[in-house]
């Protein structure tokens, strides 16, 4: 530790604290335990963006994190306020998103006796949290939130949440900041090791029809550069994970899009017909395996993750290779040269055009994936930020990313009402970029009440609703496999969001006809304010292709079937 100690309450110790954590923003909501922090916090200079529910500042937090790189830092006072941040924790966790959530707890000596407003959320988030901390000495609260932020950041990132009882708040310390963490048992490995780097190499000498599958943990570990050289370097294909979309250029020639139950034809057939497939950053997750015994079946498995519980968890690996995916990556192109794949890249050029997503536009009614086509014309270095449902899979097939961090969504917990909140965190950490909130009419209503959050402090975020009348996802698997019976997914009319935005303060614009779209996208970005597009699209477009579940990645619905 350095510098002089200097005598301060546990609150002005927080505040200090995450100045020297070098935070810009914190996204909360106050409450009564919490009132000594927030007395610090009104001439503090950091800045604190006031949310409308405590489920905004999680999600919020996590799509700065998301869009920037950085800790996410969220705050939350006890009882309900703290177990409202649940969800977005369990979204973080899933999704490996660095963030830290502090909790505002009942004094130490109520602890245990159901005091009000009191929770054990140090419990509740066991499972769901990196680590977590009850803060039970005032002494000890400079320690546990340098090891917190440390903790969040490196290896696989993910949430870490403290919580603070009242008392510790009010006592004083003498300040003083660690310089360095020592945390035994906890030295993630980050350069990979040597010899298994060396065996992949040599697998891959011989591969004839590589494939290349990334994930989120190669934007993570900011590696995308070293993905583009490494896929350019072996001339192999590329397909990239919901979370993994922008880890490699969209527009690359090498790039298969998303794989899985909504991903294109040809990169699951890719996958399914390799013979080495090299996963970097992923989880094998179900949406993407399908049927696990017939996932990859004639390929060489190759994985290299930061996480070892990942290795073999669901997928047998052949060449574990456990550290960062840039570092590792970079020690592959020293040991890899270009693989004989014409015949492989004609093979797929070929699927590429028999098989191309696609869609019957019309002059009639608005088909929600022609809106992503022309958002994409008219601002084509957008951040997405998605709800879930439908529309998520139409952002992630139908916009071009080019970038790492201009996507960002729900990914492994495919939480309803993500999308809102993230946006404001993305467009607080990017100001710089044009951020959309795409969102279906179900999701938005969720967390609409933040249209109070993005007026209030006029963040210029164009939420673009794609208003079907339907829980749309839902709506296709009961219209595919229940006969059209759509049980309680029908909420047709439930809310003129036009007047909603209006009644908040917000520009509202109400969409109908195909015509309209590129001109409202544009009126919109031109306002620089909070905006609300309400695109009434076509009620029954199915998502397509689609694997249904438990069947292997290249048993495919076409979109004629699904009709």
């Amino acid at each position: 530790m350095t510098g002089k100690a200097e005598r301060m309450t546990g609150a002005r110790a927080f505040v200090e604290c995450l100045y020297r954590e070098n935070v810009e923003v914190i996204f909360g909501y106050p409450g009564g335990v919490l009132l000594h922090i927030y007395d610090e916090l009104y001439d503090a200079h950091l800045h604190h963006l006031l949310v409308r529910h405590e489920q905004a500042a999680v999600h919020a937090a996590e799509g700065y994190a998301r869009a920037t790189g950085k800790v996410g830092v969220c705050l939350a006072t006890s009882g309900p306020g703290a177990t409202n941040l649940v969800t977005g924790i369990a979204n973080a966790y899933m999704d490996s998103v660095p963030m830290v959530a502090f909790t505002g707890q009942v004094p130490s000596s109520m602890i245990g006796n159901d005091a009000f407003q009191e929770a054990n959320i140090t419990g509740i988030t066991m499972p769901i949290t990196k680590h977590n901390y009850l803060v039970q000495d005032v002494k000890d609260l400079p320690r546990i939130i340098k090891e917190a932020f440390h903790i969040a950041s490196t290896g696989r990132p993910g949430p870490v949440l403290i919580d603070l009882p009242k008392d510790i708040t009010t006592d004083e310390i003498d300040f003083v900041y660690p310089d360095t963490v020592e945390l035994r048992g906890y030295k993630p490995t980050f350069k990979g090791n040597a010899q298994q780097i060396k065996r992949a190499a040599a697998v891959l000498k011989d591969a004839k029809r590589p494939v290349i599958y990334a994930g989120g943990g190669v934007i993570g570990s900011e590696g995308s550069k070293e993905l583009l050289a490494f896929a350019e370097k072996l001339k192999a294909p590329v397909t990239t994970t919901l979370t993994g979309i922008g880890g490699f250029p969209n527009d690359n020639e090498l790039y298969l899009g998303m794989p899985g139950m909504h991903g294109t034809k040809y990169a699951n057939y890719a996958i399914q017909e390799s013979d080495v497939l090299i996963a970097v950053g992923v989880r094998f997750d179900d949406r993407v395996t399908g049927k696990t015994t017939s996932f990859a079946p004639n390929a060489t498995v190759i994985h290299i993750d930061i996480d070892p519980a990942e290795i073999s968890k669901i997928i047998k690996v052949d060449v574990p290779i456990v550290g960062d995916a840039k570092q590792i990556l970079g020690a592959l192109l020293k040991h890899v040269s270009e693989c004989d794949t014409k015949e492989w890249l004609d093979k797929i050029a070929t699927w590429k055009r028999d098989f191309p997503l696609f869609y019957v536009n019309r002059d009639d009614v608005i088909k929600p994936q022609y809106i992503l086509e022309q958002i994409n014309e008219v601002c084509p270095d957008a951040i997405i930020v998605t709800e879930v449902g439908q529309h998520q899979m139409w952002a992630a097939q139908y916009f071009n990313y080019t970038e790492p961090r201009t996507f960002i969504s729900s990914g492994g917990l495919g939480t309803m009402g993500y999308g809102f909140p993230a946006a404001i965190g993305a467009k607080i950490g990017r100001p710089d970029k044009v951020v959309f909130d795409v969102s279906g009419d179900g999701s938005f209503q969720m967390n609409s009440q933040e249209m109070a959050t993005i007026v209030q402090n006029n963040i210029p975020i164009i939420i673009a609703i794609f208003n079907n009348g339907y829980l749309g996802m839902v709506r296709q698997w009961q219209a595919l496999f229940f006969e059209h019976r759509y049980s309680h997914t029908t909420i047709e009319n439930s809310v003129d969001f036009v007047k909603l935005a209006e009644a908040y303060g917000a520009m509202g614009i109400r969409v109908t006809k195909p015509s309209e779209v590129k001109a409202a996208i544009e009126k919109a970005v031109e306002a620089n304010a909070p905006v609300l597009i309400d695109f009434i699209i076509e009620r029954e477009e199915n998502v397509s292709p689609m694997v249904p579940a438990g069947a292997a990645i290249n048993e495919i619905l076409d979109l004629e079937d699904i009709q």
